[in-house]
């Protein structure tokens, strides 16, 4: 009785703290909102009216474009040393006038599309979200409604900055996202979805008020430099109104932000215990330039261990329980320190040198093209595999609408397996990051494959080592694996990452970052470029509120500088498509098809053609009502199935026959009321019943000692005008006349016409 009533009291309890935040919710929650031009386009953020029991809850619009962000955030800190933010985008099928096409018709699993559109919200918010302020967060945004006009994705990140500055949440945003296209005339801020697929250039650019850029993610046709910078000047213009408009809004109806807990964070004789007894250690580990990663890793957690034992003896219980962060910050100080000190980074390098590059082509002869590409500790193995049209991935009705393209003709897919780090793990298909990877060295080669190219492209990139920067390894394996394969790309891509330290005001932009410097860096701005200009660009920062404008303008001339060295070391492997395929390619050829041959070729419910892809391999796709494309994996598949398709192509045998006219047919079956006999071997079986059997009245076929494979001579009566079925008896020639007599079978060793004719008797 009395556990009953604890468990009464404690739910009781529950019960009304719900309740009380609940009240409080909606009473602080009142509905406002703000209006701000956006490239010539109102945009509208309100709050105030739906979920308001949520942290934040912000509706953006752009036309009859609308989407709904909620943040929900824990008070408590985490325990975790990194900010717990969750971002998910989801495309509401309602949002597009649609009902989902799956069997339980409604939104299951997450699509390629959301979780892009979501790991570019959370790369937009998470760098503003200081270490006291680590707590567990919730991003929520989901597609309302979608005009096919309005950009969802930039609205989403502009809605999810202000429903967190609008939030009792710590955050030390807010940050605007502004997308800039490229046409003729020059930028255009915030197209529209017919202005975009046209552009050569696709920017996406968030930034603070102070101008510092938080996230960038583009793609593009071999732009300039020159070109990109002033793209992304343009950005960084449109984004004050949008900031300033999410201040207003914060102002107008934001809520109490909560107070920080420094608790967390390691005390001062913590960090001076730390330092005092590794620093020294560890500067002699990160000077030691002949240790690979695997040995740097062994030492520096060999030194971890041994300064975790020696902390514990000295201080309290409660003091080391943030040894590990304290520890993480020594090694981050310590190799600023080294690099600002002497200019050198851990592996011996300068801060614009590059790691040692090795490559090859053409690794294994039945693969349709290949590439390894090796830079420093970083190895990529790249596969080139064609196909035909039908191989191209199509997205469902609701990604459709949504923006993505009907169809891909080429695809990349980027693996990263654990034994590439030296580690355990259970793979459970592609994962975010994977697939952000892929998405990124896709779109930094989709601008040299050539769109007429005949074939279905899949680029396999499997990443065997990583000591930092695989994404961009993937393009440099991809874009050699596409040549050696025969793809005739317009111009080789290579892609580098640029990294970033700062002390202070002072900063170091060094270029082709390793795993550690990546880590323990400030910035992993990834560029890819041709000889034409840049064609892929993706920027993370984890410095609180983004870099300087002038540091990014700074790394993009760094990066196309270093991906011009890199395209020279590969030109030395290989400097320009093959002239064509590999001999072990595939072929596709079109064949025409006279509509009175028609029928013939496909037979029965296309039954002939099912018969010619199962046995050569093949696939035969109509191209419209006369032309038909056959794709053959190789040569030898398409000369079999050419040999087949010329039979079904052959002149009409049937047409040959006179009515009268006897045959030579041959038995393929007995059945009970008859003998199914074939007049020619590309001919179907027709029906030769026991009523014309013979003159006698015929039980079964057995009965006269007929079997399969035997061959009889047959009169042809034509076809009857009701069924179509064709008309054969042999008990007519059981009385004696003469006729015209064909003997199909033997004509096939008499020459190349198949009919031959001679006068004989009826009993012949």
């Amino acid at each position: 009785m009395i556990k009953r009533r604890s468990m009464l009291s404690f739910f009781g309890r529950r019960l009304l703290v719900f309740y009380r935040h609940s009240t409080q919710c909606l009473a602080r929650s009142k509905y406002s909102c703000v209006d701000v031009d956006v490239g010539g386009r109102p945009m509208r953020l309100e709050t105030g009216r739906f979920a308001r029991m949520a942290d934040g809850c912000v509706l953006g619009r752009m036309g009859d474009t609308v989407v709904m962000v909620t943040v929900v955030g824990k008070e408590k800190s985490s325990a975790h040393n990194f900010m717990p933010l969750t971002v998910d985008y989801r495309n509401r099928a309602s949002a597009f006038g649609r009902i989902p096409t799956n069997f339980l018709r409604r939104e299951i699993g997450v699509t390629d599309a959301e979780i892009l559109t979501g790991r570019l919200i959370d790369r937009s918010l998470r760098c503003c979200f200081s270490k006291e302020c680590y707590s567990d967060c919730q991003v929520l945004c989901n597609l309302i409604s979608y005009d096919g006009i309005n950009d969802p994705e930039v609205l989403s990140v502009n809605a999810a900055s202000a429903a967190l500055a609008c939030s009792p949440i710590l955050w030390q945003g807010p940050v605007a996202a502004v997308r800039v296209a490229l046409d003729a005339n020059g930028p255009l801020v915030n197209p529209t979805k017919q202005q975009l697929e046209k552009s050569r250039f696709n920017l996406v650019l968030t930034s603070t008020a102070d101008r510092r850029v938080v996230m960038v993610e583009a793609s593009g046709d071999g732009i300039p430099t020159d070109v990109v910078r002033h793209c992304a000047q343009c950005a960084l213009d449109s984004s004050k109104g949008i900031l300033e408009a999410i201040g207003n809004l914060q102002t107008s109806a934001g809520k109490q932000k909560r107070s920080s807990n420094p608790g967390c964070q390691p005390g001062e004789n913590l960090i001076n215990t730390v330092r005092q007894y590794a620093e020294s250690p560890l500067v002699d580990i990160l000077n030691d330039h002949s240790l690979d990663k695997v040995a740097v890793d062994e030492r520096i957690a060999a030194l971890r261990q041994e300064t975790s034992l020696h902390v514990k003896e000295i201080l309290a219980e409660d003091e080391v329980a943030q040894f590990d962060e304290s520890f993480t910050d020594l090694i981050r100080l310590t190799l600023r320190k080294q690099i600002f000190k002497t200019g050198v980074r851990r592996d011996g390098r300068t801060v614009d040198g590059l790691r040692p590059i090795d490559c090859q082509v053409d690794l294994y002869k039945p693969l349709h093209g290949s590439a390894v590409f090796q830079r420093g500790q970083t190895q990529v193995l790249c596969t080139v595999t064609f196909d035909s049209h039908q191989a191209a991935f199509k997205g469902d009705v609701v990604s459709l609408l949504g923006g993505s393209a009907k169809e891909k003709r080429f695809m990349l897919h980027y693996t990263f397996s654990p034994f590439a780090t030296n580690e355990i793990s259970t793979s459970r298909g592609i994962n975010r990051r994977e697939l952000g990877h892929g998405a990124l060295a896709e779109k930094a080669l989709r601008a040299v494959v050539p769109r007429e190219f005949p074939f279905t492209i899949r680029l396999a990139s499997d990443v065997l080592e990583s000591n930092g920067s695989s994404s961009m390894a993937t393009v440099c394996a991809g874009s050699m694996a596409l040549m050696d394969s025969g793809v005739p790309i317009r111009c080789p891509v290579s892609g580098v990452a640029i990294g970033l330290v700062t002390m202070g005001e002072d900063y170091r932009l060094l270029v082709d970052i390793a795993g550690i410097e990546d880590y323990f860096g400030d910035m992993d701005f990834k560029i890819a470029s041709s000889k034409e200009g840049v064609t892929a660009m993706q920027l993370d920062t984890k410095l609180l509120g983004g870099i300087a404008d002038s540091i990014f303008m700074e790394a993009i001339e760094a990066g196309v500088e270093a991906n011009d060295r890199i395209l020279t070391i590969m030109s030395s492997c290989i400097a320009a498509p093959r002239s064509g395929l590999k001999p072990n390619g595939p072929v596709e050829e079109t064949l025409e098809v006279a509509p009175s041959k028609r029928a013939r070729f496909l037979g029965p419910g296309g039954m002939h053609l099912k018969r010619v892809e199962a046995n050569t391999n093949v696939q035969i796709t109509q191209i419209d009502d006369a032309r038909y494309s056959v794709f053959a994996p190789n040569r030898r598949s398409m000369e079999e199935a050419k040999k087949e398709l010329d039979i079904l192509l052959e002149d009409n045998y049937e047409d040959k026959f006179e009515f009268g006219s006897i045959c030579t047919a041959k038995i393929t079956e007995l059945r009970d009321n008859g003998v199914m006999v074939i007049l020619h071997p590309q001919m179907q079986p027709v029906l030769l019943p026991n009523s014309q059997l013979d003159m006698r009245r015929v039980g079964h076929p057995s009965n006269l000692g007929l079997e399969v494979g035997q061959e009889i001579c047959v009169k042809y009566f034509g076809r009857d005008p009701v069924t179509g079925h064709m008309r054969l008896s042999r008990k007519v020639l059981q009385q004696a006349e003469p006729a015209t007599r064909h003997d199909l079978f033997a004509s096939k060793n008499r020459g190349s016409n198949p009919w031959i004719s001679s006068q004989g008797n009826a009993g012949d």
